[in-house]
């Protein structure tokens, strides 16, 4: 139960962070990389609006570089020196003028030309195309194609994705064993008080064994002594009582506390066994117990403890099946798994209660209180002998039914 409940704890604990972690590393991402693009922007329309041809050729002129093409004016911002730029010139008529490479082999005269056609003829002004940023404008004579080489902005956001990855994956280990010792920093106080209520059971159990005995012992002879007392009667009857309920303390309290000497069970025959005695009841209380059996299904666990098992849950489905009703018993086979199914018609019992049902002195009706030997520790038994042979036990309500599901894993 413990170990679940860390899980689940380590698992909050560490999506919290990770959302957190991933949130944090993406805004951080998505920040430079638009501060960084906004800026480039910004830089090429300053190219853009700064750009003039120096020596202006014929407007049907062939295509050419001219020294000190760029256009760049004198004094121009650092950054504008430190960044690359292309463009492109071409005349109304569609005469490519000038192309300017940058004084770089990245990209050819022949592949900017193209490249600024084709954003010509798209009739987008701006953009990115292969790594470059471009932006067209219109200089009355010619248009420009201008582009910024966006190379430097994808590679930083590369460098600092990979470096996100690597610094995130060590985050995450080191927030793995944070939220592993959060989870067993909080689970602790919780499981050392489960186990002090274990051990509290098991000793009041023990405790009180021998007093009961005493006072049913003392009460044999007062009754040969006085005859028939009404009460005594009454003591006798309470003892009783009290001797019950510290029967199922003990066996609770073996239940959850002994690990059971394991063995090849053949269920099949365990259950049908358990279900014969049952019938006699089930008929005196003015029910019809149905039984689907299959067979040959073989599981590793306790002899004992299975066979109070299924006691456990046909009584459980007798006491609350009203007359005329019927009890379901049903052994199949599901995948890799033994499933032992108990049902009776009865009322549907709400979500909320459903949660409840399994642990100790729980009884979905409070009106009763111990009546006919039972204290609301039967579940709490089937439970614990369940996990302790490696099941699972849950409940479910449909068609009017309330239905108790025991799985266990199958042994060839």
């Amino acid at each position: 139960m413990f170990k679940k409940s860390r899980k689940k704890i380590v698992a909050a604990i560490l999506s919290v962070l990770i959302l957190l972690l991933f949130g944090t590393f993406c805004i951080i991402y998505l920040a430079s990389y638009v501060e960084m693009t906004n800026e480039n922007k910004a830089l090429l329309e300053e190219y853009v609006n700064a750009y003039t041809i120096p020596e202006k050729p014929d407007m049907g002129g062939t295509v050419g570089r001219t020294e000190g093409g760029r256009g760049n004016p004198p004094g121009k911002p650092p950054m504008l020196e430190l960044s690359t730029f292309y463009s492109v010139t071409v005349s109304k008529s569609g005469k490519v003028l000038k192309v300017d490479t940058a004084d770089v082999s990245t990209f050819s005269e022949d592949t900017l030309t193209e490249l600024a056609e084709r954003i010509i003829e798209s009739g987008k002004q701006e953009g990115v195309e292969h790594r470059l940023i471009y932006r067209v404008e219109d200089k009355g004579d010619y248009t420009l194609v201008a582009f910024l080489d966006n190379t430097v902005i994808l590679e930083n956001a590369g460098t600092l994705i990979n470096y996100t990855l690597i610094f995130g994956g060590i985050a995450l280990v080191l927030l793995f064993f944070l939220a592993r010792y959060l989870a067993d920093r909080i689970v602790a106080p919780l499981e050392e008080s489960y186990q002090r209520q274990k051990q509290f059971v098991s000793d009041a159990g023990h405790e009180l064994k021998t007093p009961a005995a005493v006072v049913n012992a003392n009460l044999e002879l007062l009754s040969r002594e006085i005859g028939e007392n009404q009460w005594l009667s009454n003591i006798q009857y309470e003892n009783d009582r009290m001797s019950a309920l510290i029967i199922q303390l003990l066996e609770l309290s073996k239940a959850e506390n002994v690990t059971p000497q394991m063995e090849l069970i053949d269920l099949s025959r365990l259950v049908c066994g358990e279900t014969l005695p049952f019938e006699t009841v089930a008929y005196e209380n003015g029910l019809l117990l149905n039984s689907s059996i299959a067979e040959n299904i073989y599981v590793e666990g306790n002899s004992v403890q299975l066979k109070q098992l299924v006691s456990i849950l046909l009584d459980n489905a007798v006491r609350h099946s009203g007359s005329g009703g019927e009890v379901e018993i049903m052994l199949q086979k599901e995948k890799n798994h033994a499933v032992l199914s108990v049902a009776n018609r009865g009322e549907e019992i709400p979500e909320e209660q459903q949660k409840h049902l399994f642990e100790r002195f729980y009884r979905t009706d409070t009106a009763r209180t111990g009546e006919n030997g039972h204290y609301g520790l039967g579940l709490a038994i089937a439970k614990a002998i369940t996990e302790g042979n490696k099941g699972i036990i849950a409940v479910r309500c449909h068609d009017g039914k309330v239905e108790f599901i025991v799985r266990f894993p199958l042994k060839k």
